[in-house]
């Protein structure tokens, strides 16, 4: 072998080598980096999406499931009970409230119960009880009359301490009386005023509420007492009514009054006697 034909062969040999070694050197496809690297999240997310949906399915079929069952014969009111029901008749009540009607427990509220018992008013507050599965206990509260007033056609009824008419009441009634004075329809309740005349009949202490006969509010919500005696005492405004009523027990107390006496009790501190008005 000649020298020219050892040294294309040594060549030849050199380039196959480092061929080989650039082969080796060259980094894989991007494509496949990629792939390699996002695959597992992918498959990650997939299965997060996958149970949720579950969960999600899973719990709106529970929840549908719940409410079909509750709604059932077994879970609707079949057993009702009113406590606390004195001047309105029961029978009444009980039809009015709905609840003969065998609603669902969880359709059935106070605010439901006392919405159909607005008709009655007597009855001031409800509140209501549910034992599972089918029985209820109803509350009522009822209000508390403080006077009488005539009304239309001279019908004497209770008063509460808000004014409000309460429904009928014997003539006997051992309650003060609420007049106002010049009222415009002349019947109780008097278009929105009388309130202070309620307020104070309300307030009176013990000491002589029973001695009040008549409790009378003009057009400015000054109120004046008529006692049985009969005595007047003039309250002005119904403010400072706990000093008012300590200085007009005082009074009856402790000063001879004569029949149409009158004692402003405006200022409590400066009670002022004066005799009944010359005939």
């Amino acid at each position: 072998m000649t020298r020219r034909q050892r040294d294309v062969g040594s060549f030849v040999d050199a380039t196959r080598v480092r061929t080989r070694e650039r082969k080796k050197s060259v980094a894989p496809p991007r494509r496949e980096l990629v792939t390699n690297i996002d695959e597992r999240p992918r498959r990650r997310w997939t299965g997060l999406i996958k149970f949720s949906l579950v969960a999600v399915l899973t719990v709106a079929t529970v929840a549908v499931a719940g409410e079909w069952v509750l709604r059932q014969s077994y879970f609707r009111v079949q057993h009702v009970t009113f406590v606390g029901v004195h001047h309105e008749p029961l029978a009444l009540v009980m039809a009015a409230s709905g609840l003969e009607n065998h609603p669902t427990m969880m359709g059935v509220s106070s605010t439901s119960v006392k919405e159909n018992l607005a008709q009655f008013m007597w009855i001031d507050r409800v509140t209501l009880v549910k034992h599972w599965p089918n029985t209820v206990v109803v509350t009522v509260k009822e209000a508390t009359a403080v006077a009488v007033a005539f009304g239309a056609k001279h019908a004497l009824q209770y008063v509460d301490v808000n004014g409000r008419d309460l429904g009928p009441a014997p003539l006997h009634a051992n309650y003060p009386t609420l007049r106002f004075v010049d009222p415009r329809n002349g019947a109780w309740p008097y278009e929105h005023a009388g309130r202070s005349a309620a307020y104070v009949a309300s307030q009176l202490p013990p000491a002589f509420a029973r001695q009040v006969s008549v409790i009378t509010e003009d057009d400015h919500g000054r109120v004046e007492l008529q006692m049985t005696t009969p005595v007047r005492f003039i309250l002005g405004p119904p403010t400072q009514l706990h000093a008012k009523f300590v200085a007009i027990a005082s009074v009856i107390a402790h000063t001879t009054l004569s029949p149409g006496d009158v004692v402003d009790a405006t200022v409590p501190d400066e009670l002022a006697v004066t005799g009944p008005a010359p005939t």
